[in-house]
């Protein structure tokens, strides 16, 4: 009955040790995203492009990760990048179903990445 036991609960031992393995920062963690006042100083600053260039952006670029159709951009956020300084990014849902990421230069409006 023991070893019965043993075996059984050995899943959730695996999914216990998973989950306590420290993970490395990810891409949305490195993000500072700005407040909505902050994104308003910005614009008006002159340090950031309107969203709506940013959104103009995605919509323009093909690429082969995107699929043709239009695009809905689903949510939009403005951030501090360490690197990059200020960016959009965007998440965009295809007429097809697929969801991409993309990262607009908010002092160009030009797309640097789309995950």
């Amino acid at each position: 009955m023991n070893r019965t036991l043993a075996i059984a609960m050995l899943p959730a031992a695996a999914m216990l040790a998973a989950v306590a393995v420290p993970v490395s920062a990810t891409a949305d963690e490195q993000l500072a995203c700005l407040s909505k006042t902050e994104q308003r100083a910005a614009i008006s600053n002159g340090h950031a492009v309107p969203l709506s260039t940013a959104i103009r952006s995605v919509r323009s670029v093909r690429t082969a990760k995107r699929s043709r159709g239009s695009r809905e951009v689903i949510k939009a956020r403005l951030c501090r990048e360490q690197q990059k300084g200020l960016v959009y990014v965007l998440t965009v849902l295809s007429r097809d179903g697929k969801v991409t990421v993309s990262s607009v230069d908010a002092t160009s409006g030009r797309v640097v990445d789309v995950r």
